[in-house]
């Protein structure tokens, strides 16, 4: 009785086993076959993402936009940004616009911030030439919906927190609850206000760093 019931646990863990490594091997074709098409739509949502931030109101008709840009070339920032009077560290991609004759008409920043009431709160934001805002695109956000869900539009040229054009230049983005800045916050959700704010703030700071990463 006692060898049956050794060869019966020696035939479960050999199944077990069996179904282990072949569940491992469908893994890893399935992550093989899907790798390249996944890493396509990526790329082509990064590239919407830049198109739309890097993008004016055609002058011909105001609610088409235009890009202001040629082509782009693409790296890496890392810079310190100081959060909550804590130093923080940051790695973000950078995508420098250039024109038709080579000349940089603007910058898109991957940029993030951690203080999002859901957590991270990740946006692609654009500059033009002189560092004025262009256009941001929410990318990543786990805020609450009918709150600050509302990030997508609130900022936009024509939402009630508008930040398009503003230059952080003489004074970083804030909230105007607690004399912050005069960026009016989203009704009800303050802490992803601030979220967007400060990751404007970062996109800024590597809108301004020289290439390699060094902070000028």
């Amino acid at each position: 009785m006692a060898k049956k019931a050794e060869s019966t646990l020696k035939n479960m863990l050999l199944a077990l086993t069996l179904i282990a490594l072949v569940a491992s091997l469908a893994l890893a074709l399935v992550n093989r076959v899907t790798k390249g098409p996944i890493e396509d739509v990526n790329k082509k949502k990064t590239a919407e993402a830049v198109t739309k931030v890097l993008s004016v109101p055609d002058p011909n008709d105001s609610t088409k936009m235009v890009p202001i840009y040629k082509d782009y070339t693409v790296d890496t920032v890392t810079l310190t940004d100081t959060i909550k009077g804590k130093p923080t560290e940051f790695v973000l991609t950078r995508y420098t616009a250039t024109d038709a004759e080579g000349k940089v008409v603007g910058k898109a920043v991957e940029s993030y911030s951690d203080a999002g009431f859901g957590g991270r709160l990740k946006a692609m934001v654009g500059f033009d030439a002189e560092g004025n805002i262009l256009g941001y695109d929410i990318l990543e956000s786990n805020e609450t919906p009918g709150l600050g869900a509302k990030a997508g539009q609130w900022f936009q040229r024509d939402g009630k927190g508008n930040v398009i054009g503003k230059n952080m230049n003489e004074k970083p983005l804030g909230v105007k609850k607690g004399n912050e800045g005069d960026v009016d916050a989203i009704t009800g959700s303050t802490i992803t206000s601030r979220a967007f704010c400060g990751l404007v703030n970062t996109a800024y700071k590597a809108f301004l760093t020289e290439k390699g990463g060094n902070e000028q």
